[in-house]
């Protein structure tokens, strides 16, 4: 982010350049849009073919740990792993790739931004079950786990996955291959296909939920995810974000998994 010089006003407003991370040189990669195409093809087929293999649950029975960790996480996982290897065979690995280096400079962004989508999403919680209700709100993990106690192994299985592994699958889909391949294309600058990249993977990661009445919902807590990815320039600080935002939803699905509690 751009800082005040010198006698420069502090009250200088700011642009959307200033959340930006200046451009730096990496090398070239094989992939785009196509590679993106196949991962949300491998994500959505893996969802369906697990599905019903699985099988319907018994309603008031626990979840068995297996449907757990087989209807929510592999499906993610999968596809996560298919867009690493993407950038293993086409391209630098996804150190270079997917910008999947540590720095604990992004670490600390992440968790500003984290800490500001949580008070926007609790914000836009509430005012959005003012208007359509707490069942249009809820989301689908969450109606899977309705009304429904987990064994504890499953319910930290879950926990685990929400608040940490699903952030760095989603993370590496959607801000990792889709936003290098918007920045493949040929933009005016740098800068500008980051700001094209910051908008279209903030839309494509609402929309690919699948829950057509949140999305409006989703749009909200995808942005300062999308700002701590935009800022740093690498993916650690958006996982971080996306970790923090997914913390007080885990522990609320986790409680009510396990019985002790209510939402």
């Amino acid at each position: 982010m751009t800082t005040s010089q010198p006698g420069e006003p502090l009250s200088r407003a700011l642009s959307p350049e200033d959340f930006v991370a200046e451009p730096t040189a990496f090398p070239a990669h094989r992939w785009g849009f196509g590679a993106f195409l196949l991962v949300e093809a491998v994500l959505l087929a893996s969802a369906a073919f697990i599905g019903a293999l699985s099988g319907p649950t018994a309603p008031g029975r626990p979840l068995p740990i297996s449907t757990v960790l087989l209807g929510t996480m592999l499906p993610t996982m999968i596809a996560a792993g298919v867009a690493v290897l993407i950038t293993v065979v086409r391209g630098n690995g996804p150190k270079l790739d997917l910008r999947l280096e540590w720095r604990w400079a992004d670490v600390w962004t992440g968790l500003k931004f984290g800490m500001l989508g949580l008070v926007l999403t609790s914000l836009s919680a509430y005012v959005w079950t003012q208007l359509v209700g707490t069942a249009d709100a809820t989301s689908a993990i969450s109606a899977l786990v309705d009304d429904r106690k987990m064994s504890v192994p499953a319910a930290a299985v879950m926990f685990g996955y929400l608040w940490l592994l699903g952030p760095i699958c989603e993370e590496i889909i959607y801000r990792g291959l889709l936003w290098g391949a918007v920045e493949r294309l040929q933009w005016r600058s740098e800068r500008w296909g980051r700001i094209a990249a910051f908008l279209l993977s903030t839309a494509v990661f609402a929309a690919s939920h699948l829950e057509p009445l949140r999305t409006t919902l989703l749009l909200v807590i995808s942005i300062p995810i999308g700002l701590a990815r935009l800022s740093t320039g690498r993916l650690a600080g958006s996982i971080v974000a996306h970790a923090v935002n997914n913390f007080l939803p885990a522990v609320a699905i986790l409680l009510g998994a396990l019985g002790l509690a209510s939402f």
